[in-house]
């Protein structure tokens, strides 16, 4: 059965279209061509037009023509529009023309490099000329790391790499840097707040090493849709950029469908959950031979899946290895073998965390089922053009689960539909993150006292002296040296708050390493006792140990997983912002926040229910990050007529209801922020509700916040008044068993009064 039939069976199935809250079909879309542009070789003219390449799409032209006329470019195309070929042209352009010329690749995972290595390569045998092509990333065995350095025209990266393997080792990189022609950044959507922040500085460093050797490379950057990616990469690399966003691929007629699961408790406000109705709908196009990925939000829940799946096709006597689980912290050369079977064939269902949002090549899959709102519109789209990439006709579903974001955004399809995509946010000046990147530029090259990094020169010099003062850098003449034994980039990820990962050994098979999770994760994903799962193989966790990073494993068969609840505490240390909105005050600044996981819940296979749970033993985490806060009158209980006990309900129902609408209007994850209330806050002794950024020193998503206090207050009061449940539930406040049974009234009440005195 083709994915036409499969439409026209599931439009004509009143079971299934009651439950829908949209039906959109996106018309097909022709191509626009555009000849070679002028300036380009007349090598890779041919070895196109062999691979019956005959003309561009539009936007590549024009991107090949402004990077050979020597400018900074972005280009921002859906997924599958032929992107690579923007910047490959170009770059062989120029290696053509001097054979010297260097060029760097940087692609946000090591998946990604590898695919586009691949066809990298491809184009290089149409040439017929010796170009090299690498990768060097923390794949790439010792004995061929050397040759990398010498012979590779082109380098293959991540920023990880780059931070660490590269940027300190620069002497011997010599080559590289003196030639350094072009720099692609690939996935510029993917660099948003703490990871685009860091990426930022780590363009600095290179810029900064470039200058040093005496080269100044162009940059070229693709992105996925988002609301403001000139802005993003001119922020990124702090040159200007010419933005090419008129997309002539072609595209094939996709039909979106927004599906909310029956309630299966009125009451509660409790629905089927999303994960059982992604499996069935995933196992019916199992049946039907119809080839799909299925995306969920979390590795737990991909898993989860997976075994559903695996089971299902095991009822029909057929190899479960049809089915096959995809995410973080598996093996390289795993990843790799799933890449190769969803583009053979071999693999009809993968489901997937967003590790394969990313532009991997994969083939061509016909549907795409997202358990749950993938957090934001960009990421959507993104996840919904991995179906249909070969112009046919193609079937995304969104699946949503019960939480109030997902709610929110089925029950308001026009705000998806008719919505620009989000602005992405990265603050590259953020204190800690510069502090940090500052330590490591000064370990490839000493400061001299009147650079600036970023910041203007002073500020530089104080953040120089700062360093000093701690024996870090010394002072000599007129330079500042690093003088500390330790090697700093080492010690700095990239990605999370906290350097380094865990990794999880089997004690069955003598430590064999089976997967790792970054630091800040540890204390909730494997904690002792924890049901950690991988491609549905389930382990309990022994012990987990956070000085030595690491996390012991034993194989288990339960018909249970785990989840863990966490208990903050927050303190103001002091306030950035201030707006006065009548008789409630908003604020951002800097708070100390100590979180502690306390309990893990039994969660049953099947059923979803709680079957049981433990205690968790692990010490409390502090960490300073940047808030935004409401401030409430301390008379607030006698204006709404709620007693304390009602009133401590509310600002925990408005506190969850704030942070699960925060990223329909900011670029940003759940993960990204967590939010509280409290009854009376610590220094102004007022009811308060906090949200607050889970990375040091915060990101700039506070500052959005802020900016968008109305929207956000508006989604809150138009989520919690459309719910149907009585007095709270998982899609608007939260389950009632943790913010109480009065926190859908009084989130109400505090929200409208909170919105009203802005709107005065």
């Amino acid at each position: 059965m083709n994915v036409s039939q499969i439409i026209d069976k599931l439009r004509s199935d009143p079971a299934f279209t009651q439950h829908l809250t949209a039906w959109k079909t996106v018309p097909a879309k022709p191509a626009e061509f555009a000849e070679f542009p002028p300036r380009m070789n007349a090598k890779i003219k041919k070895a196109l037009e062999r691979r019956n390449i005959h003309y561009l799409y539009t936007h590549q032209a024009e991107a090949i023509e402004n990077v050979l006329r020597g400018e900074n470019v972005c280009v921002v195309t859906p997924t599958a529009s032929g992107k690579t070929l923007c910047y490959n042209v170009p770059v062989l352009n120029a290696l053509l023309e001097d054979s010297e010329s260097r060029a760097l690749y940087l692609f946000p995972t090591k998946a990604l490099a590898q695919d586009q290595l691949n066809e990298l390569q491809e184009m290089i045998e149409g040439l017929n000329v010796r170009i090299g092509a690498y990768t060097f990333d923390g794949d790439t065995p010792s004995s061929a790391r050397q040759a990398v350095r010498n012979a590779g025209h082109i380098v293959v990266t991540n920023p990880d790499m780059l931070h660490t393997g590269i940027l300190p080792h620069h002497t011997i990189w010599m080559k590289l840097f003196e030639n350094l022609k072009y720099v692609v950044i690939d996935e510029i959507h993917h660099y948003r707040g703490v990871f685009g922040s860091h990426l930022g500085n780590v363009i600095r460093r290179l810029k900064r090493i470039c200058s040093f050797y005496g080269s100044r490379p162009h940059f070229i950057c693709c992105s996925a849709t988002i609301n403001n990616p000139k802005e993003i990469a001119e922020k990124l690399i702090e040159e200007p950029v010419t933005l090419i966003d008129r997309n002539g691929a072609p595209a094939g007629e996709k039909h979106f469908l927004f599906y909310n699961p029956p309630v299966v408790n009125a009451e509660l406000g409790i629905r089927q959950s999303s994960v059982k109705e992604a499996s069935r709908l995933a196992a019916l196009m199992l049946s039907k031979e119809v080839q799909s990925i299925v995306f969920a939000r979390s590795r737990l829940r991909v898993e989860i899946l997976a075994t559903y799946l695996k089971e299902a096709v095991q009822r029909t006597g057929r190899d479960p290895n049809l089915v096959r689980a995809y995410r973080g912290g598996y093996l390289p050369t795993e990843r790799r073998a799933i890449e190769k079977g969803l583009r053979t064939g071999e693999i009809l269902t993968v489901v997937s965390t967003n590790a394969l949002e990313l532009g991997i090549d994969i083939g061509s899959l016909d549907v795409c089922i997202m358990t749950g709102y993938a957090g934001s519109i960009a990421s959507t789209w993104q996840q919904a053009g991995r179906a249909g990439r070969r112009s046919d006709v193609s079937l995304i579903i969104l699946v949503a689960s019960s939480s109030p974001l997902d709610q929110y955004i089925i029950s308001h399809p026009e705000y998806f539909f008719e919505q620009a995509p989000e602005n992405a946010t990265v603050d590259t000046n953020n204190l800690i993150i510069v502090t940090n990147h500052i330590k490591c530029a000064a370990f490839e090259m000493p400061f001299e006292d009147n650079e600036s990094f970023g910041l203007d020169p002073v500020s530089t010099r104080e953040i120089l002296q700062y360093l000093a003062d701690q024996r870090i850098l010394r002072h000599t003449g007129n330079k500042w040296y690093w003088s500390a034994d330790a090697y700093p980039a080492e010690d700095i990820s990239l990605r999370t708050a906290a350097p380094g990962n865990v990794v999880i050994l089997d004690v069955t098979q003598g430590g064999r390493v089976i997967g790792e999770v970054d630091l800040f994760s540890a204390p909730v994903e494997v904690y002792e006792n924890a049901i950690y799962i991988h491609q549905s193989e389930q382990y309990t966790i022994e012990r987990l140990d956070l000085e030595d990073r690491k996390a012991y494993a034993r194989p288990v068969e339960v018909d249970y997983y785990t989840d863990a609840e966490v208990k903050a505490d927050v303190r103001v240390i002091h306030s950035l912002n201030q707006g006065e909105l009548n008789r409630v005050n908003k604020y951002t600044g800097e708070v100390s926040v100590t979180w502690l996981p306390t309990i893990y819940k039994k969660i049953k296979f099947g059923t979803h229910e709680n079957v049981g749970w433990g205690e968790i033993h692990l010490p409390e985490t502090t960490m300073h990050t940047a808030a935004f806060w409401l401030e409430f009158p301390a008379e607030i209980s006698e204006l709404l007529k709620l007693s304390q006990s009602q009133l401590t309900e509310a600002l925990h129902g408005l506190a969850n209801t704030l942070r699960q609408v925060a990223p329909v209007h900011i670029l940003c994850d759940l993960t990204d922020v967590r939010a509280t209330g409290m009854l009376r806050a610590p220094l102004s002794q007022k009811p308060t509700v906090f949200i607050y950024e889970t990375y040091p020193g915060g990101v700039g998503f506070s500052e959005k916040i802020f900016t968008h206090c109305d929207r956000l207050l508006s989604a809150a009061v138009s989520l919690v008044s459309g719910c149907e449940c009585k007095e709270g539930c998982p899609s608007c406040v939260g389950p009632t068993l943790e913010v109480g049974e009065h926190a859908k009234n009084g989130a109400l009440l505090l929200a409208k009064f909170a919105l009203d005195s802005a709107q005065n």
